[in-house]
């Protein structure tokens, strides 16, 4: 790597790092991290929503939440109110977000992409009281029914032009502008206040909405600024803010009091520029990206580090060799929030498909089908512990229950530790193909198929087989241009042979222009499963060598 990243080198060996932060006390809630940034560095830079031309200091960007805090109580949200919002990436989310926490209020996210079906799904089984939206989303609003499936016109917020009876949130904002107004004393709400009820994507049935409180908002947030010991001072949030990570990035930033920069919506061809125009430092970086045609201006920028997640091991050095810059690996879900990372001095690891250590305040184990915790090198389920994960699952106690052993939290994940304490991800729980007695991850399938030059996309579930009692199909998306007749199945079967098992090989092939996807863009399988049911695809057969 060219880049010297040792002036900026972590102050502290990672274990000391990782003692020194669970050694500090956390922030007493969300709204505090905001109070002290704002005491502490009133004209920083807090927000910049770029593409909507609003930037905001610490002390512009408290001043607006408490506005809006007071406004909100004074229309009569109270702490506790469930609160669905329904924003673009525009500066009214985290203001309405941060805003909810003063109040001690819980806001529930909802897709942007959402119709009226699954908005009235989540707001009914929330107990949504309130809905905080936008007039773009004024039709979708209006098709979803009135009292159980929504809040009524009086009780629903609109940035922009409210319809008969709705209020507006910039009067809303302004409303409270008069600071005689009384607000909760900050320390009021506490460690174990709710703050989101957050909903994950459903791959397998409905979307379950998961208990998050302050302690769990402010342990992500302070992992995340702390643990590589650097300053991050301009960090990207290309994300919906709907989804966990432009939350956690919020937090990170007000932490280290840096600049957090906001796209409106997801760019793969316009990522790059966002890096160099605002010298961006830390991000997420999509896969996507790379996945464009190299180019000149590609190693100039200022990143000192980027999360990376489930990056195929074989192109690891290639990409932090074309952009210049340290990508680590990093573990997280809904539920857990930062479960692992990878050290940034950790050069040693590049390539190697580990996605780390146990984060600050998470211990992490790996555990067999009966329980047994196993050694290194011995592939079972992961189980994530600590203080600050999901409470539960709201109105699901045999979700709830499910998810659990003990004080362990099941993730899903199956996994397995070297003798150096990493971690590597094998595949999911629920995504493993059981084929003759033998276990296939498909996502190691998956891998070896998206390696294939002329394949977009590839994924990989069990079918029924009499005599193996699972056998492996692959459905293939083929990059723009090609077609089956020049990139045919035995082409893949061949390119699976050389890199797996024979085992692991898959059986059937099927082509698709695309693949179906959960609303957080995870691959629905589920929908794969049930078309495979109904025999609606044309799929060619490897052991019969033909299509049926």
């Amino acid at each position: 790597m060219k880049r010297e990243y040792l002036p900026a080198q972590p102050v502290a060996p990672v274990q000391e790092r990782i003692r020194l932060i669970e050694a500090a006390p956390l922030p007493r809630n969300v709204s505090s991290i905001l109070a002290d940034a704002a005491a502490d560095a009133p004209e920083a830079l807090a927000v910049h929503f770029f593409e909507e031309g609003v930037a905001l200091s610490y002390a512009d960007l408290k001043s607006r939440v408490d506005s809006l805090a007071r406004g909100l109580s004074k229309l009569g949200v109270r702490p506790e109110a469930r609160v669905g919002v329904l924003l673009p990436n525009i500066a009214a989310f985290p203001i309405t977000w941060l805003a909810l926490a003063r109040i001690g209020a819980v806001m529930i996210p909802l897709n942007i992409a959402y119709t009226s079906h699954e908005i009235g799904y989540v707001l009914n089984d929330a107990g949504a009281q309130w809905l905080v939206t936008h007039d773009e989303f004024a039709e979708v609003i209006a098709q979803t029914p009135v009292g159980k499936m929504r809040p009524p016109d009086a009780c629903t917020i609109v940035v922009g032009a409210p319809r008969d009876g709705q209020k507006a949130w910039s009067e809303v904002l302004e409303s409270g502008e008069d600071a005689s107004l009384p607000l909760p004393p900050l320390d009021a709400i506490g460690h174990d206040h709710l703050l989101n009820l957050q909903y994950t994507s459903g791959t397998t049935g409905l979307p379950k909405g998961c208990l998050l409180t302050h302690r769990y908002w402010v342990t992500v947030g302070t992992v995340n600024a702390y643990r590589d010991g650097l300053d991050y001072r301009r960090i990207l949030a290309a994300t919906p803010f709907f989804y966990m990570d432009p939350q956690w990035l919020l937090l990170m930033a007000m932490l280290q009091r840096a600049t957090l920069f906001v796209a409106r919506r997801q760019s793969a061809s316009r990522f790059m520029q966002w890096i160099r125009e605002y010298r961006i430092n830390f991000t997420l970086f999509p896969e996507i990206v790379f996945k464009r045609p190299s180019e000149p201006d590609d190693p100039k920028n200022e990143i000192i580090r980027v999360n990376v997640y489930h990056l195929g091991r074989d192109i690891h050095a290639e990409l932090e060799k074309r952009f210049d810059f340290v990508a680590r690996e990093a573990y997280g879900m809904t539920e857990i929030g930062s479960g692992m990372f990878m050290p940034i001095e950790a050069v040693h690891m590049v390539g190697s498909g580990s996605c780390g250590r146990p984060s600050p305040f998470r211990r992490a184990r790996i555990v067999s089908p009966d329980g047994t915790v196993l050694g290194d090198d011995q592939v079972g389920e992961l189980q994530i512990s600590g203080p600050g994960i999901l409470l539960g699952y709201h109105n699901r106690p045999e979700a709830t229950a499910a998810a659990f052993d003990g004080e362990w939290f099941r993730t899903g994940d199956m996994a397995r530790r070297d003798e150096n304490g990493f971690y590597y991800i094998v595949g999911r729980l629920k995504d493993m193909i059981r084929r003759a007695g033998e276990n296939i991850a498909a996502n190691e399938v998956e891998a070896v198929l998206r390696q294939v030059p002329e394949v977009a996309d590839a994924a990989v579930v069990p079918v029924p087989d009499d005599t193996r009692g699972e056998e492996v199909k692959a459905y293939v998306v083929l990059r723009d241009g090609y077609t089956a007749d020049v990139v045919p199945p035995r082409l893949l079967l061949d390119s699976c042979a050389q890199k797996l098992a024979r085992f692991k090989v898959p059986r059937y092939i099927t082509y698709r222009d695309t693949l179906p996807m959960t609303a957080s863009g995870k691959i629905a399988k589920h929908i794969l499963l049930n078309e495979d049911k109904l025999k609606a695809t044309e799929t060619f057969d490897a052991v019969e060598n033909r299509w049926s």
